[in-house]
């Protein structure tokens, strides 16, 4: 047998040359980028699968918070806290939105680690079709656990009294948690590439958690803060949040005209909180944009 390789025929090449091969181009590469972004993100979830305690903790930590707010507040009169029956029913809707705000934030750790353990440069020099498949890989799975998180405080708020709002509430408070959990995760990654290292993203991760915890409507009614304080709250994004999803609680006939906060500057509809989140959403992801090109180059 001969080792002798044959050269293909001149009409073959004017085929593999021939720019009408070019035309299932973009299928191909859309369908690289979702290969490439469910691998990455399939490998998130097998760290999850192998640490499970820091899902369950994430998980634990916020039914605490519902407990023992709920029996703090058990015996304070029924109306101060606005129209919900109970503290645990007016506690149920920033213990949700709080819960996807803190996991959001920790968003950019997994990539951070990628960068200082040498992961990341090994895909940045991976033939990727893009390489944002590794920044959506994990906005997927922070998103993904934001809303298995809701899901397991919506159902503990529901045993301890809440109550629980009907299909299209539960639909509202899933894009709520959804649009929150998107921007935040956009800040927090931008952050893992522009900060030097882990600690400085852990050190911003808790000046940030709990002062925009405090400074929302989470806790407290803005009625019960001086008005200083509720120019913060209102400029908060979780306040926009949390009041959409506590209206739904509290109202079982609702619209996007509905009124759920009064800001010191105006009323705010539902319609008009929800456009708030969409708005912070697109500000986030656009403002991330020339750091991840600078940094995914």
């Amino acid at each position: 047998m001969s080792g002798t390789v044959t050269p293909p025929k001149s009409d073959n090449w004017q085929q593999v040359a021939s720019p009408q091969l070019n035309t299932g181009a973009t299928p191909s590469f859309l369908s690289e980028i979702v290969q490439e972004t469910l691998a990455l993100t399939r490998r998130l979830f097998i760290q999850l699968q192998r640490r499970p305690s820091t899902l369950v903790a994430s998980i634990i930590q916020p039914v605490m918070w519902l407990i023992l707010f709920g029996a703090l507040f058990q015996n304070a009169p029924q109306g101060l806290f606005g129209t919900s029956q109970s503290y645990a029913q007016f506690l149920g809707a920033g213990i949700i939105v709080f819960t996807a705000f803190a996991g959001a934030l920790n968003a950019g750790l997994p990539v951070m680690f990628d960068r200082e353990f040498g992961f990341l440069n090994r895909l940045l020099v991976a033939p990727l079709a893009s390489r944002f498949s590794i920044v959506l890989a994990s906005a997927i799975f922070i998103i993904t656990q934001s809303l298995l998180q809701a899901a397991v405080i919506v159902t503990a708020a529901a045993f301890l009294g809440a109550g629980l709002p009907n299909v299209a509430g539960l639909s509202v408070i899933t894009l709520v948690v959804f649009l929150l959990a998107l921007g935040v995760t956009a800040l927090s990654l931008g952050l893992a590439f522009a900060l030097p290292g882990h600690i400085e993203l852990i050190a911003v991760i808790f000046v940030t958690n709990l002062p925009l915890l405090f400074a929302s409507t989470a806790l407290a009614p803005l009625s019960f803060m001086p008005k200083w304080l509720q120019v913060v709250a209102t400029l908060n994004p979780l306040s926009y949040a949390i009041e959409p999803i506590r209206y739904l609680y509290t109202h079982s006939n609702w619209n996007f005209g509905s009124v759920v906060m009064q800001a010191p500057w105006g009323t705010i509809t539902f319609g008009g909180a929800l456009l708030v989140l969409l708005g912070f959403s697109l500000v986030a992801l656009l403002s991330i944009q020339p750091l991840l090109r600078k940094s995914l180059a």
